[in-house]
């Protein structure tokens, strides 16, 4: 008895589950709060006077999580829905169409959803973003100098100058005492550089190039980092079930499942946009910046407001340090950004304004455009753009919240957005870009359907034809198995349902039944041997068992590994491969078995219908 409640319980579950995915889904409307402003009941009752006054049929709104889900009746209402929100709310909001469940909300309230469908089923944006890795090269070099400037001044050791070479890091000294003092010291302290003394005629120099496992980290860590912010900068779009993943050593796939504005998608998970902050070189006067010639640790750069402002190349703080940024005003309203560091962060920052109170300090804005331009090697070459946007006295020492001004509206707001998603730690650049139509993905669901039912339709008329009153069981089994598999990709919050996972339930179909045809086999030969037919099920499901154990292990393992090896498509077809294998085991061989004991078990049956 506690066997059959618990295949029953396991089967009702399964079904529970996949009940929401026969509810389909509604067009609606997502608003979020992307510009520092919130959305509250107010904004839900401003959209819904909004719909109201254009006519537009609603369904319902619902407020959750921050975010506002406005339904409507059908697709050209959702447009209008749109551009009408978008209209009143401004760009403190950022209005996207999307596609939400039309789950009940009973079902709702009993972690009922259905599955997540993928970019080909379910129209939207594809993205391929290439990681420029010699830029991420060039921050830790440049990093790497200031290291170096610092460690050499407090041991004390005299040099005369750093600079990046084509050689490497290039520090010159005067005299070949300091040269090994400095080389001694340096290779103690830093374990990822190699040094080279290669001094020659007079001259004293020490080569420092990162290592080569160094420079795979750096790599590496510039791929993970960014990867992590672009799920940011999704996030603060609002896309439902986004994906976000690697592809090989330098690339990042992006896929927006129901995004239609592919313009701004764009923008704001190409942009590349962070700030530096740097002590001002008091030193070079206008004549030498006008002229280009300052000091070896100093570089010009232009002014936002006009003009030129020579800074020192060492950062004293970096964007990588930012936990959060709000566009404001200030009393006279004008618009500024109020930026919050993390700890360390606020340790450094408080550190430097301590030691120059009374000293310029500079924000610099600097971003990175895809002009169209190509390499000699043909890949695409960033334009890189860097501005002084506001210099200010450092009056006090500062902490871990403070402001920057010297931005129009519009620029706080966008630096504000990409600041609180993250710096990316090197630039990427969208080398390919596909659109999929809610129309292509509605065919796809359509064509992969259709499959399926005339694929399971041969196999139950197969073995109904074959194994007759068995049969029947089998295919009861068959059904139960798929609406299973069903249920349990929606039950997970990571599945998703692509075209190629479609093809993986298909061929779930056919593998779920070859358990009942090794079963049904064996406990024909037990009958053809002479055996009872309660001796002959017995042994036929028993006997039968390790071999179908053995094939199903081997080619979840294989699923297993596709999974973890694979991308996009792959992954799809190996998650529902894996969970068929795990419900085609426990339909074929208990929940068969459940119902051929609940129908000749502890019965004299001198013939079975097989």
């Amino acid at each position: 008895m506690w066997k059959n409640v618990m295949v029953a319980c396991i089967v009702f579950v399964g079904f529970f589950y996949a009940i929401p995915n026969l509810f389909g889904e509604d067009y609606a409307v997502q608003i979020v709060a992307t510009r520092g402003a919130e959305v509250t009941v107010a904004t839900q009752s401003t959209v819904n006077d909004i719909l109201a006054s254009k006519n537009i049929a609603m369904k319902r709104s619902e407020l959750k999580n921050g975010q506002l889900l406005v339904r409507v009746m059908d697709g050209d209402q959702q447009l209008l829905a749109r551009e009408a929100i978008a209209a009143a709310l401004g760009d403190k909001y950022t209005v996207a169409l999307n596609l939400a469940p039309a789950t009940p909300k009973w079902l709702e309230a009993m972690g009922g959803s259905p599955m997540k469908l993928g970019l080909d089923l379910r129209g939207g944006v594809y993205f391929l973003m290439e990681v420029k890795m010699d830029e991420a090269v060039r921050k830790m070099t440049e990093s790497k100098m200031a290291d170096f400037r610092t460690d050499l001044r407090g041991e004390r050791i005299r040099y005369a100058g750093i600079r990046e070479s084509a050689k490497g890091i290039e520090i010159k000294f005067r005299d070949a005492e300091n040269l090994a003092k400095a080389e001694r010291f340096l290779k103690s302290r830093d374990n990822d550089m190699v040094f080279t003394d290669t001094s020659s005629g007079g001259n004293y120099f020490l080569i420092a190039n990162l290592s080569d496992n160094y420079l795979k980290q750096i790599k590496e860590d510039a791929l993970q980092q960014n990867i992590t912010t672009i799920r940011n900068r999704v996030n603060e779009l609002g896309v439902a079930e986004p994906v976000v993943q690697r592809q090989g050593a330098e690339r990042i796939i992006v896929q927006l499942p129901g995004v239609q504005d592919t313009a701004r998608a764009k923008k704001i998970l190409g942009a590349t946009a962070s700030i530096e902050f740097r002590m001002v070189d008091e030193k070079a006067d206008a004549a030498a910046i006008a002229s280009g010639r300052v000091s070896p640790n100093s570089q010009v750069y232009d002014r936002r407001q006009g003009g030129k402002v020579a800074l020192y190349k060492e950062v004293m703080l970096s964007g990588i340090h930012i936990q959060g940024a709000q566009p404001s005003f200030d009393e006279y309203s004008r618009p500024q950004v109020s930026i919050n560091l993390d700890s360390k962060g606020g340790s450094i920052f408080s550190n430097v304004t301590k030691d120059n109170i009374g000293k310029p300090m500079a924000t610099l804005f600097i971003e990175y455009k895809d002009n169209g331009a190509k390499n000699p090697d043909g890949s695409i070459k960033l334009e890189k753009i860097e501005e002084v946007i506001s210099v200010a006295t450092i009056q006090a020492r500062l902490g871990r919240n403070f402001v920057i001004t010297g931005l129009d509206h519009s620029e706080s707001q966008n630096l504000a957005l990409l600041l609180r998603a993250g710096a990316l730690i090197a630039p990427v650049v969208i080398v390919e870009e596909r659109t999929i139509g809610p129309s292509l993905g509605a065919e796809n669901i359509q064509n992969g359907v259709q499959a399926m039912i005339w694929g399971l339709a041969v196999v139950l008329i197969f073995m109904l034809v074959y194994y007759r009153a068995f049969g029947l069981i089998a295919n009861l089994a068959l059904t139960a198995n798929l609406v299973m598999v069903v249920g349990v990709m929606s039950m997970i919050p990571g599945a998703v349902l692509t075209l190629p996972g479609i093809a993986g339930m298909v061929l779930t179909v056919g593998m779920a039944v070859d358990g009942n045809v090794l079963i049904y086999e064996r406990i024909r030969e037990e009958l053809r041997n002479g055996r009872s037919v309660q001796q002959a099920i017995h042994d036929g499901y028993a006997n039968a068992f390790s071999t179908i154990a053995d094939a199903n292990i081997t080619t979840f393992m294989t699923a297993l590994i596709l999974f973890s090896v694979g991308t996009g498509a792959v992954k799809g077809f190996a998650v529902t491969l894996m969970i068929g294998i795990a419900t085609s085991m426990f339909t074929a061989i208990v929940g068969t078995r459940a119902i051929v004991n609940a129908v000749w078990g502890g019965k004299r049956v001198k013939k079975l219908s097989i």
